[in-house]
């Protein structure tokens, strides 16, 4: 009953943006930390960004920082990331994820519930 959606993914040249969104069914998640992660093609799945229940806090991965942000909205029960500079290196599948507890982690295997993935394909 719990889903994780994601969407927004798609072909993009490099420098180009796009935004992704996760929308959450079946439970609010206003106490909770959530995450993306990202997997490219051959490659095991990687940490991307974790933001806190209330957004105070946030994480990126040295790849991306300066160029996503990670935000959310409890009302609307989603989360999004804004993806600038896109680069070929950050071509992937990638996920959102959700953490029951109030701070985020790093580690893929803290996430309690994942969405189906969402493919970003950056050309040069």
């Amino acid at each position: 009953q719990v889903q994780l959606v994601e969407s927004g993914g798609g072909l993009v040249q490099a420098g180009d943006s796009l935004r992704l969104s996760c929308a959450a069914s079946g439970r609010t998640f206003s106490n909770d930390a959530m995450g993306w992660f990202r997997q490219p093609p051959g490659k095991e799945r990687e940490f991307v960004t974790t933001i806190s229940w209330s957004g105070g806090t946030t994480n990126y991965a040295d790849s991306v920082k300066g160029r996503f942000t990670i935000s959310r909205d409890n009302i609307k029960n989603t989360v999004y990331l804004q993806m600038n500079s896109l680069k070929p290196e950050d071509t992937a599948v990638y996920y959102c994820a959700a953490r029951l507890a109030r701070l985020g982690s790093a580690n893929i295997n803290a996430y309690d519930y994942w969405g189906q993935g969402t493919q970003v394909t950056v050309s040069s």
